[in-house]
């Protein structure tokens, strides 16, 4: 039996050279280069043009919701005490609930149930702790890309007396929370 030949997987090497040269990428690459190569307008590719926007809306799609998911898991138990947890999905808030009853019942079995009772909790450090400090929060005040969508005069920054303009289509870079109400009210986007 010849090692490589394709025999018993019902595909030889020309059969897999003849598949990966026909993936919509290729043939993508394909229809461009013929484009720019011929001297006059070719057939416009209809099907492989919008089954190659339908996947890249498909991966869009999921690298934001992968993106949404990895921010939720990382900051579950703030976003479930916090009015965070309206601004979700319904399916954000299932995926949430989820993670953090998997999350308590793993620290639970694992680590928790082998410490003294004053020290259980999956929110505190000690009963001692007044406040969920063992609740990560999303650093608000970390600095951000913005763009101001017209021009804004006399902004107070953070919690200072420091007053500033803002142009119109000019890019900053500020404390996210100074700018959190220009973002939520449409004057400023971030970037």
């Amino acid at each position: 039996m010849a090692s490589g030949s394709g025999e018993g997987s019902g595909f030889s090497a020309d059969d897999y050279e003849s598949l990966v040269a026909t993936t919509d990428v290729e043939l993508l690459k394909r229809a461009w280069r013929n484009e720019k190569a011929a001297p006059e307008i070719l057939q416009y590719q209809t099907a492989l043009v919008q089954r190659s926007r339908e996947q890249i809306q498909l991966m869009e799609e999921t690298v934001e919701e992968f993106a949404e998911n990895v921010f939720v898991e990382k900051y579950m138990f703030h976003i479930l005490k916090t009015d965070v947890w309206n601004r979700l999905s319904e399916q954000e808030q299932k995926f949430a609930k989820r993670c953090t009853d998997d999350k308590e019942k793993h620290l639970e079995q694992s680590v928790l149930s082998r410490l003294p009772d004053g020290y259980q909790s999956i929110l505190k450090q000690s009963i001692a702790s007044e406040e969920d400090d063992m609740v990560p929060e999303p650093p608000l005040d970390t600095f951000v890309f913005c763009k101001s969508k017209g021009s804004i005069e006399a902004f107070q920054l953070d919690d200072s007396k420091e007053v500033v303009d803002l142009v119109a289509d000019d890019l900053y870079i500020l404390r996210y929370n100074s700018v959190k109400p220009l973002i939520e009210s449409g004057q400023i986007d971030l970037v």
